[in-house]
């Protein structure tokens, strides 16, 4: 039996990216170039870069792990804890494939630095993406736009 589950609009998926990627560059620009010893502006651009790719991965991502929700009949605001982690876990993986080798022709350094360096941040954007997500989600529910399941 096939009934409609509530789903994320365009326009509160571009929020959602612009606002996650906005805050997390906040506190990631300025970490990397004292790690890096790199300028603030060499690595606010590779991190206008990454932010562009990231959105792009997740507006995909984040697409698809709503219609496998919404296929199951739940609704993404309403994820459970485990949901949540394997969203989150799932989504740096994808962001760790498609940015080491940007990382590794940027900085100059080599596959295991860039994996090493993606590891630390990583760690720290998992924890960021569960709060910002849990966050997001109070302040901004999903809206009654259903959708066939």
């Amino acid at each position: 039996m096939s009934h409609k589950v509530a789903v994320r609009t365009g326009k509160d998926r571009i929020r959602y990216t612009l606002c996650f990627e906005a805050t997390l560059m906040m506190f990631l620009v300025p970490a990397g170039a004292l790690f890096f010893d790199k300028s603030l502006l060499d690595i606010g651009l590779l991190g206008c870069v990454l932010v562009t790719k990231a959105m792009l991965v997740g507006l995909l991502y984040n697409w698809v792990f709503d219609m496998i929700d919404a296929r199951a009949g739940r609704v993404s605001s309403d994820r459970s804890t485990i949901g949540r982690l394997v969203h989150a876990t799932g989504f740096e993986v994808s962001l760790t494939l498609t940015s080491l080798p940007i990382y590794v022709w940027w900085l100059d350094v080599t596959i295991l630095e860039a994996l090493a360096a993606d590891i630390v941040v990583t760690t720290v954007v998992v924890a960021y993406t569960y709060v910002y997500t849990l966050a997001y989600d109070r302040l901004f529910p999903v809206q009654n736009n259903p959708v066939p399941a």
